[in-house]
């Protein structure tokens, strides 16, 4: 489909048509086949081929003079075409796509010489291409997975277009970037391990690059001013509403104070004081949204640390459907003063635009016990 012409800048793009489905169902994560089954069989649907075709949409504005190299299939060629673009289609594919697919893919496109390696994927993706290239290629991550700690992701698909175009205009230095990952099997168990795997070059433009994830340091004053929120949270707090609890210590620290078991690294549920459901789906909490046994409901997130996200980094239960349902006006941000002060602003990327528009701006942060900021929201 197409011929590489050697005058023009060539960027490959590749697809995990299976990244990013564990999260909406509440696996956070979809590493090994009887995960990816059991996600499939709760209902999970593909996020990365649409996050791709939205990111090339994005690529078409800036009208690149560019050959567009992709794999087969769902791992970047249908992604292509529904856009209307004309790929360089390299490689083979079964029906079924793997980890070794992906490995293959980086491995071909390194052997042609693109100029730039997008994949859409997450930490999983970042960690396969990372073994079959390393240094070799500058490379940029479209956000597609559950977790993405990894410090070479693009906020979101829209900055993923602009870096694409600012590299390829030869405006943009590249940098090695850490490559990072979580057990997931612990993750699900409710322990944060993680692990840095490696390097990858990446272009480098600060404003639109994510940087990996910074842990909370448990020091004496964090937990101090974690009990301060807790404690200003919970005299906020009112009978008959729904609190939909994020993950997080921040969050945590507020049913730790009232002597409620919530799960560190999952979404629950709250009402009335007392959890009603622990470690739950986007459809179990549309489900809850439905069953009208409460006059309102409310989002409780904290950012992560060294990243800033409020949404689309690992609590996608938390979906653009049920932002909306619950509206954007009943959010909570809570956020210890070092977590705080470490960032430029909060960050939002839920996969729909227009709610990410109307996220933007600014919003109020509680810090500490009846503290509270005013925080910019991109």
């Amino acid at each position: 489909m197409g011929e590489v012409n050697p005058l023009k800048r060539r960027v490959g793009l590749i697809v995990n048509p299976i990244a990013g489905m564990g999260g909406r169902v509440g696996l956070k994560g979809t590493d090994g086949i009887e995960i990816l089954e059991k996600a499939i069989k709760l209902g999970a649907k593909p996020i990365s081929p649409e996050r791709a075709k939205i990111f090339l949409d994005c690529l078409k504005k800036f009208n690149l003079d560019i050959d567009l190299i992709t794999y087969p299939k769902l791992m970047g060629e249908y992604e292509a075409l529904e856009v209307g673009l004309k790929p360089i289609v390299i490689g083979s594919v079964g029906e079924e796509t793997s980890r070794e697919d992906t490995v293959k893919a980086a491995k071909l496109m390194h052997s042609i010489g693109v100029d730039l390696i997008v994949f859409c994927g997450g930490d999983g993706t970042a960690r396969d291409i990372c073994e079959a290239i390393d240094l070799s290629v500058p490379v940029l991550g479209i956000p597609a997975g559950v977790k993405m700690y990894s410090a070479v992701f693009a906020f979101n698909v829209e900055d993923a277009a602009r870096i694409v175009a600012e590299y390829v205009a030869g405006s943009l230095p590249v940098k090695p970037m850490e490559v990072m990952d979580i057990d997931e099997e612990a993750f699900r168990c409710d322990r944060l391990s993680i692990k840095l795997y490696g390097y990858l070059l990446v272009p480098y433009f600060p404003a639109y690059v994510q940087r990996a994830k910074s842990p909370t340091t448990p020091m004496n004053s964090e937990l101090e001013n974690q009990r301060g929120i807790a404690k200003y949270v919970l005299e906020l707090m009112e009978p008959d509403v729904l609190y939909i609890l994020g993950p997080g210590t921040t969050v945590k620290a507020i049913t730790d104070m009232i002597g409620l078991d919530k799960t560190l690294l999952g979404v629950d549920l709250m009402l009335n004081f007392k959890i009603v459901a622990r470690d739950v789906s986007e459809n179990d909490i549309l489900s809850f949204l439905d069953s009208g046994v409460f006059k309102k409901a409310c989002i409780i997130v904290s950012p992560i640390g060294g990243q800033g996200f409020i949404f689309g980094r690992g609590n996608q239960q938390i979906s653009a459907n049920v932002i909306r349902r619950v509206g954007v006006e009943n959010i909570i941000v809570v956020a210890t003063w070092s977590k705080i002060s470490s960032l430029d602003a909060l960050r939002v990327d839920t996969g729909d635009l227009e709610l990410n528009e109307k996220l933007r701006g600014y919003r109020r942060v509680i810090v500490d016990y009846r503290e509270e900021i005013v925080f910019k929201v991109v």
